[in-house]
């Protein structure tokens, strides 16, 4: 069984084998290519020349499989986080731009489809914000620690980073901002973000 059967087995007996995998595949390209709130059980059904009952043994409906693939891109996203011990507090920032700044490019162009979906799943994921919460006020007590930065609250300000990062990224992709220039000012704005934080 591979990570996206074992993520979204369920206790009922629907069936998860390499059919689940491509409708899983089919649905994530057809989202992203024509937006996900286009996505229907009938497109995926006569792109790939399925029957219903193929698709409705292995979902309950098409809500489900958006999840999956909202789940995989989160997982994709969090692997991308490498934590890197720094000598120095220019070093230390630096890393932090680089890491958020690599998250907003992975989750850029899948996000562009899957915009108004994610972005009310993430407002629901307590999952999610805690896995997100956790890691930025590690990165914060970290500075702390090395006195990179002011003594702050770091509950308060991991959350209020987490909600720059994810209105941000949602605006600039509901924008339609070229790739390049969103990047380009998230890294001008939230260096002057952690500026502000600089012992």
């Amino acid at each position: 069984m591979n990570s996206t059967q074992q993520q979204t087995a369920q206790t009922d007996d629907r069936i998860r084998d390499e059919m689940a995998e491509k409708i899983i595949e089919t649905a994530e390209h057809l989202a992203t290519t024509e937006g996900a709130n286009t996505l229907t059980v009938r497109k995926i059904l006569q792109t790939l020349n399925i029957t219903n009952r193929v698709f409705y043994n292995r979902f309950h409906n098409i809500e489900e499989v958006l999840e999956i693939i909202y789940r995989n891109m989160i997982v994709k996203i969090r692997a991308s986080i490498t934590p890197e011990q720094t000598d120095s507090a220019a070093d230390f920032f630096e890393h932090v731009i680089d890491v958020v700044t690599r998250s907003l490019i992975m989750s850029y162009e899948n996000k562009m489809a899957f915009n108004q979906y994610i972005f009310e799943n993430d407002s629901h994921s307590q999952n999610n914000y805690a896995w997100w919460h956790t890691e930025i006020k590690k990165l914060i007590d970290y500075a702390k620690e090395k006195k990179y930065i002011k003594e702050i609250d770091s509950d308060a300000m991991s959350y209020a980073i987490w909600c720059f990062c994810r209105g941000y990224n949602a605006d600039a992709v509901g924008r339609n901002l070229p790739v390049d220039v969103a990047v380009r000012n998230f890294r001008y704005s939230f260096g002057v973000l952690l500026d502000g934080m600089r012992a």
